[in-house]
């Protein structure tokens, strides 16, 4: 069915109702809803959906703009059942800053989405690795995007390095061909892919930007994407090269002093990312840029663990998982 004829669907939905004080509080529950498509949307049997931080967070009342009740969810990956002409059948996936906080998302059994939010499913990538992809890699090409994207020539420090933003990042810039050092709180290996060899910094033991210049012969680090925010900001502020650019994400506390001599001796720019702030379409032209990264090989989706998959109907435990810190990609399969 296409063109003006629209089908309905009836959906199931996980539903959040009111903020909860905390993640221990969440009190989702599973709720049928009647779904149509508009004009230029398209109707989507979801296959998988990834919880995020940031959906843990709009449960807890820490974004002041998340609406009440809805179905939380921003990455997605599924079948086209209902849209415009020659969409039904295509396999896709796609993620948002405004779905499953602005407005209902993708915690459900099926989503209506703008026809060109989405984004074609890689066929090498299984439905759960797929709908893990969003957050964490539009946020990373995000930052790039806005930083400038990573020269062979260029080193690239990751600070929060085996964190999933950090292994995004570490992905686009070693398929860039950039050279990329990454930061870890306590001794560990990197443990994502690359395609390149990672030095990592141990920063409980050593001092990062000494470590930085060392490495790079006086030089420092061209682009510091430090996914930790202040913890981080003083060794990425001395770490940076001349006219060096360093990306920030997140923040613990959220005043920081710095040196404005050296910022602007040092021609250095500071670039501030929030995809919360970007539209599913706008989202959806961020994740065809990475699109060939993943259909040569170069990007690698997230691997998931059988244990970190959950149904609608246990999407409390999910929840609770990710606002536990959870490194594990936790998804929920309808």
């Amino acid at each position: 069915m296409s063109g003006t004829d629209t089908k309905a669907v009836e959906a199931r939905c996980v539903r959040l109702l009111a903020k909860a004080e905390n993640a221990a509080a969440l009190a989702p529950r599973v709720e049928h809803r009647t779904l149509a498509r508009g004009a230029n949307d398209l109707l989507i049997e979801l296959k998988a959906a990834a919880v995020n931080p940031s959906d843990v967070k709009a449960a807890t009342g820490l974004m002041s703009y998340a609406v009440f009740p809805r179905t939380p969810g921003r990455d997605y990956a599924g079948v086209v059942i209902d849209g415009p002409p020659g969409t039904v059948g295509r396999e896709v996936f796609g993620s948002s800053g405004d779905l499953g906080i602005r407005r209902d998302g993708t915690h459900a059994t099926h989503l209506v989405v703008e026809a060109d939010a989405v984004v074609e499913k890689p066929k090498n990538v299984s439905w759960e690795e797929a709908a893990g992809i969003g957050v964490p890699f539009v946020t990373a090409m995000e930052g790039f995007r806005r930083a400038g994207l990573p020269k062979q020539s260029e080193t690239v420090l990751v600070m929060g390095v085996n964190g999933k933003v950090g292994q995004a990042a570490v992905q686009i810039a070693t398929w860039q061909g950039a050279r990329v050092i990454g930061v870890v709180r306590k001794a560990e290996a990197y443990e994502g892919h690359a395609n390149a060899p990672i030095e990592v910094i141990d920063a409980s033991a050593t001092d990062v930007a000494t470590r930085v210049r060392e490495a790079t012969g006086g030089k420092g680090a061209d682009i510091v994407f430090n996914t930790v925010g202040d913890p981080y900001f003083q060794a990425a502020h001395k770490s940076l090269a001349l006219r060096g650019r360093q990306i920030l994400i997140a923040a613990i506390d959220r005043i920081v002093q710095f040196n404005i001599l050296e910022f602007y001796r040092g021609q250095h720019t500071y670039v501030g990312i929030d995809t919360l702030g970007l539209s599913s379409t706008a989202t959806g032209a961020v994740l065809r840029e990475l699109s060939p990264g993943f259909a040569s090989g170069h990007l690698k989706p997230f691997s998931i663990k059988a244990n970190a998959v959950y149904p609608l109907e246990r999407a409390r435990e999910a929840y609770v998982a990710v606002a536990g810190s959870s490194r594990d990609r936790v998804i929920l399969k309808p």
